[in-house]
């Protein structure tokens, strides 16, 4: 199955051969947790929301056509549910997980590295307070490493409506924070 196309997978998915979801989610599931855990801010929510993107990838393969790389249809599917999760909820949340994350910092001096982490919690603060569409565009291009064009096809979004978003967002993260330093 390794050697399967994603296409290919979901044509197989499509006949009932669950191996094929097994082999999607082993490819797949990583990047969509990531997505929703950096979208979301929760642990929990982003598992939730990454079962059911594989139950909803299960569910549509029958329908799915190869219209986009099988990575955008998934990423599209991620946002969708997100956003979903979100206006369920309607909370904002600080996203700690990334914040934390672990490095190698052997040697380094502890107070350098108190100062770096300050300064991560405080970006993080800053890109959540910026609007739902700024804050998603500038999870995708910078954290997912996305292109405009990429961002494009997964959000719905203009190109031009994707540089404008990330222009905006860029200048107000830039004046959140120099009002903090």
């Amino acid at each position: 199955m390794k050697s399967l196309t994603e296409p290919q997978l979901m044509q197989r998915l499509a006949d009932d051969d669950m191996a094929a979801l097994g082999e999607l989610f082993l490819r797949h599931h990583e990047r969509v947790f990531a997505l929703a855990y950096r979208i979301l801010g929760d642990w929990a929510s982003a598992e939730d929301v990454t079962q059911e993107t594989f139950l909803r990838v299960q569910r549509g393969a029958r329908r799915y056509t190869q219209t986009a790389q099988f990575t955008t249809w998934i990423c599209r599917i991620v946002i969708n549910l997100c956003m979903d999760e979100k206006r369920r909820h309607k909370r904002r949340a600080l996203i700690w997980g990334w914040v934390g994350r672990s490095v190698d910092t052997t040697g380094q001096d502890p107070a350098e590295l108190q100062e770096r982490k300050e300064q991560r919690a405080k970006l993080w603060q800053g890109i959540m307070r910026l609007n739902e569409r700024q804050r998603q565009a500038v999870i995708l291009h910078r954290l997912q490493g996305l292109s405009h064009q990429e961002i494009s096809e997964q959000t719905g979004w203009t190109p031009s409506a994707v540089e404008s978003l990330l222009v905006r967002a860029y200048r107000n993260l830039q004046n959140d924070l120099s009002g903090l330093a």
